[in-house]
């Protein structure tokens, strides 16, 4: 009997190129015959015609299943439901923009056949996108690493291929602030990469604005290292002992000359300094408080609004 993979595809508003997505994902899956796909759209509470779209193609092809959110909860949270949702033996996450390009998923499972339980791609090129946007990705995963106490690999995405049981346990990580791609490097197992050149979108635009991209930064590096608070200790340290110097500097001029320690300019500045520090630190200690909060809270990661009635009867039947 052959194995089963599931891709899971999040979308958020991706109606003008939700169409050449099914389109293309069919047609490289089809040609994997050695394997049953299942594909698993996940709706995070688009405001176009995406749902109505994917709900179609669930009625169309067999192997087409929509999860549909009762809002927009984000990417992350889409990619989690969709891996809940999957049966598959593996499964292979990708964007809906198809910016990562589907032909490489036959790759990945040539290496997961070999043994690996992860596979994911390393973008060696990022077509279409402003050299901002390149130079602050770069810069991002690269003091990602620098802080984080778990080695994550540079450039890439949640573009990848897990076996079933790196799913299970990734499933099974109760966390609400996730940052996907460093859970699964924290989980460990054996991973290797396939590199590829990472397309333009051929339309809409993308979801990862500059507002979201710094909450998706913060979210990877406050989620996976703890050095933030040792920094605002050792900033705290500096300060201090800045202050003390300039406490030793003030005393010798005024016994040891006949000069006074004069200037408001520098008092100003050595207030607004210490001022900024205490800030910064209050602010770091702050939002791992407010993780803290979120988790208490325990509320659910996502809320699903709608499914395609096939998948329905298939839970109805696992209750059973």
């Amino acid at each position: 009997m052959r194995k089963t993979i599931s891709v899971v595809i999040p979308c958020f508003n991706e109606s003008e190129v939700i169409d050449f997505t099914v389109d293309k994902l069919l047609a490289v899956t089809n040609g994997i015959s050695r394997y049953r796909f299942e594909l698993i759209f996940v709706n995070d509470g688009s405001t176009d015609k995406t749902e109505e779209k994917l709900l179609a193609y669930s009625r169309r092809y067999h192997n087409i299943r929509t999860i549909s959110f009762s809002r927009n909860f984000g990417h992350q949270p889409a990619v989690s439901a969709g891996l809940d949702a999957s049966r598959g033996d593996a499964v292979v996450l990708i964007d809906a923009d198809l910016q990562d390009p589907p032909e490489i998923i036959e790759d990945m499972i040539d290496k997961w056949e070999k043994g690996y339980d992860v596979v994911y791609g390393t973008r060696l090129s990022r077509e279409g996108e402003s050299i901002f946007k390149k130079a602050t990705a770069k810069l991002f995963y690269r003091l990602l690493n620098k802080l984080s106490e778990v080695s994550i690999p540079l450039d890439t995405g949640d573009f990848r291929l897990m076996d079933r049981q790196v799913v299970d346990q990734l499933t099974a990580m109760p966390e609400k602030s996730r940052f996907i791609r460093g859970m699964v490097s924290w989980i460990g197992f054996n991973q290797t990469s396939v590199a590829y050149e990472r397309s333009p979108r051929l339309a809409g635009e993308s979801k990862y604005p500059l507002r979201k991209m710094l909450k998706f930064a913060f979210d990877g590096i406050l989620s996976f290292s703890v050095k933030p608070l040792k920094l605002s200790i050792m900033m705290g340290f500096l300060c201090s002992g800045i202050a003390f110097f300039i406490l030793l500097y003030s005393v010798y001029v005024r016994l040891m000359t006949e000069h006074w320690v004069s200037g408001w300019t520098s008092l100003l500045v050595s207030v607004l300094f210490i001022g900024g520090v205490q800030l910064i630190s209050i602010g770091i200690l702050g939002e791992y408080i407010a993780r803290i909060y979120n988790e208490s809270k325990g509320r659910p990661l996502y809320i699903v609004k709608k499914t395609d009635k096939r998948q329905q009867r298939a839970e109805h039947s696992q209750a059973a």
